[in-house]
């Protein structure tokens, strides 16, 4: 077998063995795999734990004070002190309103017969903070437009 010959066999056994490509491919197929799924999958499983443990923390709130209602509805401002503190520190309550009857007005002494309804409305806000959907995830109407305001309401009598 001549040298020529040799080495055409190596360059084909050469050509044939490719798994050095491979070696080659797998950065690439990490970094893809990486950018394109898992970051943009973070991105939405953090903003939905979010979103979830702060509807969890307005329910608990309103867990909370279902079983105090305030003694006098048309002046409830120092039951309504009492009760924020009650709330979860990380999601802190805002726009507290108690309503009274079918037609969303605060309660007053026109509209606090005890035969009407009445409901607890309360607020809280999120701060979102993603890494790669910032365009996907953030479209609040806010001046923050990746903060989002969670309303919550619930009847108490």
């Amino acid at each position: 077998m001549s040298c020529r010959e040799s080495d055409r066999s190596l360059k084909r056994l050469l050509i044939a063995d490719q798994r050095g490509a491979v070696a080659l491919e797998t950065p690439i197929v990490y970094i893809f795999v990486l950018l394109i799924v898992l970051l943009p999958l973070a991105d939405l499983a953090a903003a939905g734990f979010q979103y979830i443990s702060a509807f969890a923390a307005l329910r608990g709130f309103g867990q909370a004070i279902l079983y105090s209602p305030p003694p006098d509805v048309t002046n409830a401002t120092a039951w309504q002190n009492t009760a924020t503190a009650k709330a979860d520190s990380r999601f802190p309550i805002t726009n507290f309103q108690l309503i009274c009857g079918d037609s969303n007005a605060a309660c007053a002494s026109g509209n606090s017969d005890p035969t009407l309804a009445k409901w607890y409305v309360y607020s809280t806000s999120i701060t979102l903070a993603p890494l790669v959907l910032r365009s996907v995830l953030c479209t609040s109407t806010n001046t923050n437009p990746c903060t989002y305001t969670l309303t919550y309401s619930e009847r108490f009598q």
